[in-house]
């Protein structure tokens, strides 16, 4: 099985969330087993062997992920969520993505100085939410060893606003 089998599975979604916007559903891979499996362990690859202390999920499909890879990796988990849905103290900062606005917040106390974070989502559009969640982690002094996303839509270019760190994908569109 290969990143091929994978992109084989995504479902392109018509006018979803709202006219013009092409939607690529990954539930056909959350539903197969072996393709779900198959999606940790190529994100669990673009870690390179570095020693991670937490992964970061961004809300919500990313958690799904994210929390997924942590496991594998034996490291913790950390939700970035929209705002106002994490019951402790948090950051939050603003951003805006490819059709609307939106806020995320996290932990005050979810990150301690210098842990070694891999941040994880399932896609990579515009880069607003993912930029917005280093900004946080930045905040609390993380070590942001890199960004690794099951699909980039390359033409959004999307990871110039995740420089310096590095962005790693197993689709492309």
């Amino acid at each position: 099985m290969s990143a091929e089998a994978l992109r084989a599975a995504v479902r392109d979604v018509i006018d979803f969330p709202k006219p013009g916007i092409v939607f690529k559903d990954i539930t056909p891979i959350l539903a197969d087993g072996a393709l779900f499996r198959e999606s940790i362990s190529l994100l669990c690859e673009t870690a390179g062997g570095a020693k991670i202390d937490k992964v970061v999920g961004i809300d919500a499909r990313g958690f799904i992920f994210a929390a997924a890879v942590a496991d594998r990796l034996g490291a913790g988990f950390v939700p970035v969520r929209k705002k106002g849905k994490l019951p402790w103290k948090t950051h939050f900062t603003a951003y805006e993505l490819e059709y609307g606005e939106a806020a995320v917040e996290m932990h005050q106390d979810a990150v301690k100085p210098g842990e070694s974070i891999l941040v994880v989502d399932d896609l990579l559009a515009t880069g607003g939410t993912a930029a917005a969640a280093l900004k946080l982690l930045a905040g609390l002094g993380a070590n942001v060893l890199g960004v690794s996303v099951l699909i980039e839509l390359e033409f959004l270019n999307g990871r110039s606003k995740l420089e310096p760190h590095p962005v790693r994908t197993i689709i492309t569109y």
